[in-house]
């Protein structure tokens, strides 16, 4: 089972996403309504973390229910969208029961994200989407300096794929729980592999270069 790294950090994680990043945040959560798009019937939220995305799935017309290892980070949740602490690479949810499945800011939390993307497919029912919102596998990770927003500086280390504790911020998420990289062929061929089909992909950030990439994948009818 993977570690709940989040559960020493659920309070500053908390305040963190909710003050400190909310640009950044508004950036994610349009990318989400724009690939999700409306629907009706539950969406399941996985790593969704303190619940942050609930309400705009919820304004999106879905019923969202999170699904997150951390018991710190779901004590934020709880209030926001009934819960249930799983690992999303091991799902208590029958074959083909859901219209839709979200995955936001959470590839990097886990050591095996393929197996995570192949769990939504399995859980999807056919013609579901599954949305995935992160840090962009090119630009963003322990391999990148963002200090200077019009110029990232990418060293060799995009090729690692280990978890890695090294960012360029001493303030940011990474120095405290790390992150695992999935360079870019890694996660679209974990998409095919799964068997979805991919539909959609979205690059976005505050900056000229972007630290958001998303795509949509739909289960074959």
């Amino acid at each position: 089972m993977t570690v709940a790294a989040y559960d020493a950090y659920a309070d500053w994680y908390e305040a963190f996403a909710t003050d400190t990043s909310n640009d950044y945040m508004t950036q994610v959560r349009s990318r989400l309504r724009d690939l999700l798009g409306a629907g009706s019937g539950r969406c399941l939220d996985l790593c969704c973390g303190t619940g942050l995305q609930a309400a705009e799935l919820r304004a999106l017309g879905w019923h969202p229910v999170g699904v997150d290892l951390s018991a710190g980070q779901l004590r934020h949740a709880r209030p926001r969208l009934p819960v249930a602490r799983a690992d999303a690479a091991a799902l208590p949810v029958a074959d083909a029961s859901v219209p839709a499945v979200a995955c936001v800011l959470a590839h990097t939390d886990v050591p095996d994200y393929p197996a995570v993307i192949a769990e939504a497919a399995r859980v999807l029912a056919p013609g579901g989407r599954f949305v995935h919102v992160g840090v962009h596998p090119c630009f963003t990770g322990a391999f990148a300096d963002r200090s200077d927003r019009e110029r990232i500086v990418i060293d060799g280390g995009y090729a690692e794929r280990e978890r890695s504790f090294r960012a360029w911020s001493p303030h940011g998420v990474r120095v405290r729980v790390g992150a695992w990289h999935v360079p870019l062929a890694d996660l679209l061929n974990a998409v095919t592999d799964a068997g979805l089909t991919l539909v959609r992909t979205a690059e976005a950030g505050l900056g000229p270069v972007p630290d958001l990439f998303a795509f949509l994948a739909i289960r074959p009818a």
